[in-house]
């Protein structure tokens, strides 16, 4: 396979939702706190090493790993650390430090892009763990934080977004095509195996750092969603086979990487989208936001009138957020949908002009195939038996029968489901199937649940 692959993807479904967000990026004003989660490090031991009341450079170390002491988490901003909240058994849920007006900053070492690709693999994994920053880059099987002691076979960088409505990684990346580059260049020396970029054919004003990127092999993909999950890239790209390690990293994420080797600083800040049909028309955009920013600040006076729910993710797998919560050290977008509380007289009897249907129950999926839906989060009716109909198969475009998958997660069957492919997929994968899926099923969570066995169990 060489550069300028295209990968056509035919199964899947493009969600007409409205309240895409504009491609441009708007400045926010820093509320003045930001909030580090330890338990964005999933599988560590985190030991602080501040303390209430400590002033902290942004670069300074908060915590490290028990396990592990070149592990370490550093402060996004520099101030004075307001508060740290111990929860359950001693855990720390969070870290809260308040901005000062002229933050002191730790300083790395800086590096030419170039420069890096002489640089030594043990080097560049080196800042990543002083740093923190090695939790953008994601091991497969199970998405966990990649293993610095491992050795991929293969690099996947993301440069997609199919899912209703990711941060464009074209938008994300403008302004920094050095510190990309600079990523990427990085990348090439943590495996002995390819680098793939993966990209969308028929992206909208596309960015030349990713279109004609160096050092890696570019495949393009086309077709409805999830044409830009990872997994489907893998898939068709570079399969994982048993016992097989392979590292995947978001291009918008891979942009701080590359900040971080180029400036010689802990970024500040990232690029986020803000979008649903729960945020007012004229606030629906990209934004550049402090790292750990308060949610309350970012949507304040952005979203509609009536109840909202605020999703950290996209709209088909993210997490159900509140105001109080701050940015995780992952996000990278923000929805926002009305609660859909009410019920509908007579339900699927009536014509339904103004529903949306994929199953072609209403009237509206003959009469009005291009419109956009200002879809909330009302299910349309209540969890059902599972029937094996075949239709989840229609949403996944994997050499996978995710029916029989599924029975056999939730019959803790470990061995059937690794057969039947489970360390190929995400649980995000399953986020179309569940959206379509008449059972009203929870398959995110079936399938978040059998990786968990597996991981906790062992292969």
């Amino acid at each position: 396979m060489g550069t300028g692959t295209t990968i056509n993807i035919k199964k899947g479904l493009d969600i007409r939702l409205a309240g895409a967000p504009r491609p441009n990026v708007e400045e926010l004003r820093p509320s003045g706190l930001v909030t580090v989660y330890p338990a964005d490090f999933k599988g560590i031991k985190p030991r602080l090493l501040v303390r209430e009341g400590d002033v902290v450079k942004r670069g300074t170390a908060l915590f490290f790993n028990k396990k592990s002491d070149s592990l370490r988490c550093t402060s996004p901003a520099g101030g004075r650390v307001q508060s740290i909240v111990i929860g359950q058994r001693r855990m720390i849920e969070r870290i809260v430090i308040e901005t000062a007006g002229r933050e002191e900053i730790e300083e790395f070492r800086k590096h030419e892009p170039e420069s890096i690709l002489r640089l030594m693999r043990d080097e560049i994994l080196a800042t990543l763990l002083t740093t923190g920053l090695i939790i953008y880059i994601r091991q497969r099987p199970f998405s966990r934080m990649a293993d610095p002691l491992a050795q991929p076979k293969s690099i996947f960088v993301n440069g997609m977004a199919t899912a209703p409505f990711q941060a464009d990684p074209h938008v994300c990346v403008r302004g920094y095509e050095a510190a990309f580059q600079a990523g990427l260049n990085a990348l090439t020396r943590l495996t002995n195996g390819k680098v793939y970029l993966c990209i969308d054919q028929n992206a909208h004003n596309p960015s030349p750092a990713l279109n004609e990127a160096k050092h890696v092999e570019i495949v393009r993909f086309s077709g409805p969603h999830p044409a830009g999950n990872t997994s489907v890239h893998i898939h068709h790209v570079d399969p994982i086979k048993p016992h097989d390690i392979v590292w995947t990293v978001q291009a918008a994420d891979l942009v701080l990487i590359g900040r971080l080797l180029v400036e010689g600083k802990v970024p500040e800040s990232r690029v986020i989208a803000l979008g649903g049909p729960g945020v007012r028309e004229q606030a629906r955009s990209h934004y550049r936001v402090r790292i750990g920013e308060s949610l309350g600040h970012i949507i304040n006076d952005r979203l509609e009138e009536g109840e909202q729910r605020i999703v950290r993710g996209d709209v088909l797998s993210g997490q159900k957020a509140s105001r109080a919560d701050s940015l995780h050290l992952l996000d990278r977008v923000l929805n926002v949908l009305p609660e859909g509380r009410e019920r509908n007289l007579l339900g699927w009897i009536m014509p339904g002009l103004d529903q949306h249907s994929q199953s072609r129950t209403f009237a509206s999926r003959w009469l009005r195939p291009n419109a956009t839906w200002p879809l909330n989060t009302n299910m349309h009716g209540s969890k059902r038996a599972m029937v094996l109909t075949g239709l989840y198969d229609r949403y996944l475009p994997m050499m996978i029968l995710p029916d029989f998958l599924i029975r056999a997660v939730l019959a803790h069957d470990v061995e059937e489901a690794i057969k039947l492919g489970i360390l190929e997929v995400d649980p995000e994968d399953f986020a179309l199937p569940a959206f379509a899926c008449p059972s009203k099923m929870d398959l995110v969570g079936i399938i978040r649940q059998g990786l968990a066995q597996i991981e906790r169990e062992g292969v």
